[in-house]
Parts: C-alpha cells; sequence; structure tokens
C-alpha cells in the first residue's frame, strides 16, 4: 500500500477501471491543498494534485523487478518534470528547507564605556550662515 514514510522516493501503481499508471511521490514536493497529495503522472508526464482520500486507496507499492523497471524506463522524464515542478514552486521548497536565522546575540556594555561624556546626542553646532566663506554658489535660475 501507499507508504511514502520508507522513502524519500515512492515508485507505485495507481489501479483504477481505467487502467493501471506508474506514480511517483517525492517527499519534497511542497504540500498541496488540505486532503489532495502531489504525484507524478507518466503517462501524463507531469505532477497532478490528487483527492488523497479516493486515490489513497488505489495505489499499490511495486515488486522489486517492477521498481527497477519504472526507474529505468521513467527516471529521466521523472526527473525533468520534477525539477519544472519545483522551479515552479521555489518559494514554498525555500520556505520549508529555510533554517531560521539565529538570534541576533546581546552585545555586553561595560558600565564604565556606557555612562562615557562623549555622547554625540548633546552637541550643538554652531553655524551662522552655509553661505558664510564659500563665493561659488551657483545660480540655476538665472539662466535666461
Amino acid at each position: 500500500m501507499y507508504d511514502t514514510s520508507k522513502e524519500p522516493v515512492w515508485y507505485g501503481e495507481l489501479r483504477t477501471a481505467r487502467g493501471n499508471t506508474i506514480l511517483i511521490h517525492d517527499k519534497e514536493f511542497p504540500e498541496a491543498t488540505a486532503g489532495r497529495v502531489y504525484l507524478y503522472n507518466t503517462v501524463r508526464d507531469a505532477v497532478i494534485e490528487y483527492a488523497e482520500d479516493i486515490v489513497k486507496v488505489n495505489l499499490h507499492d511495486l515488486t522489486e523487478e517492477e521498481l527497477k523497471a519504472a526507474k529505468a524506463e521513467y527516471d529521466a522524464n521523472w526527473l525533468a518534470t520534477r525539477a519544472a515542478f519545483m522551479q515552479q514552486h521555489a518559494g514554498w521548497v525555500e520556505a520549508i528547507h529555510a533554517k531560521p536565522a539565529p538570534a541576533p546575540k546581546k552585545v555586553k556594555v561595560d558600565a564604565e564605556e556606557g555612562a562615557s561624556d562623549d555622547d554625540d546626542d548633546d552637541v550643538e553646532l554652531e553655524v551662522d550662515s552655509l553661505d558664510d566663506g564659500y563665493d561659488d554658489w551657483s545660480d540655476d535660475d538665472d539662466r535666461n
């Protein structure tokens, strides 16, 4: 039965009245809408969102021989489609796999350094005029 806890990539068979299809599930796929799951459909060569309750009962594990044959036949297309799908969902993938930034370390301030009289907060500048001592101000408004 459908069990993705053993392997990061699960290969299985969807058995329906329409026929059987090899499906692939990757644990690194982004989460689908609630109650749904993303599976790569080898017949459609696409990652499709399935209703998990409906599809789950029809999913079956492959035998070792079937698994080897499926990997040999579908791996190239699977990897190309997976790469494109993950690129489309890159924001989600980065958010899920991003490690939280470490909390900034608090800098210890020595009591002597913090009580310094050299604070620039109380500095008052004495300026009579910005024009003092500078005669080369251009006057763009005097152009005629």
